[in-house]
């Protein structure tokens, strides 16, 4: 299995969340041209109380977001608006980790209501989201935040989920 889901928050087991993040993130991984099966990544279901302690604990900032990622080793790209390599799977029959994604359920919902999207279209943007930055893309420069923009707009077309960066028609 591609992810290796822990639900702290109740909510998520009810809205499916693995089932939605392993479907984001095998097709994350497939546009990539990696091989779903080689891979795994934790996922966190929490509420924001929880994620608000791992932002404090990991980026000093004491408030909720709507998912942190932290990548099992660094992979970014030397040259801002580059793609990164691609990781290599460890040899062995089993899948080698990415690193672990959380998704905070309450900053999640609201944001899907604000925008005027579904729970399922705005936490599957979310899974991409982390873990395209599990394999090294970010956001930190206009650059990088084009590609990494530009590519989860790809994957969610192939998923049948509408550019969330445009607004909603």
């Amino acid at each position: 299995m591609l992810i290796d889901c822990l639900i702290e928050d109740r909510r998520w087991e009810a809205a499916g969340l693995e089932r939605m993040a392993d479907d984001a993130a095998r097709r994350t991984l497939a546009h990539l041209g990696l091989d779903p099966k080689a891979w795994e990544i934790s996922l966190l279901g929490c509420s924001d109380k929880r994620i608000a302690e791992l932002n404090a604990d990991f980026r000093g900032k004491p408030r909720p977001t709507n998912v942190l990622s932290w990548p099992s080793e660094e992979r970014g790209a030397d040259t801002p608006g580059a793609r990164p390599s691609p990781p290599r799977p460890d040899p062995g029959p089993e899948p080698t980790s990415l690193g672990d994604i959380a998704i905070a359920w309450e900053t999640c919902a609201a944001e899907s209501g604000a925008a005027g999207r579904t729970l399922a279209d705005h936490a599957s943007h979310l899974i991409v989201h982390g873990t395209l930055h599990l394999l090294g893309y970010d956001h930190e420069t206009d650059e990088d935040a084009a590609l990494m923009e530009g590519l989860e707009v790809e994957i969610l077309g192939q998923i049948g989920i509408a550019d969330p960066y445009r607004a909603p028609q």
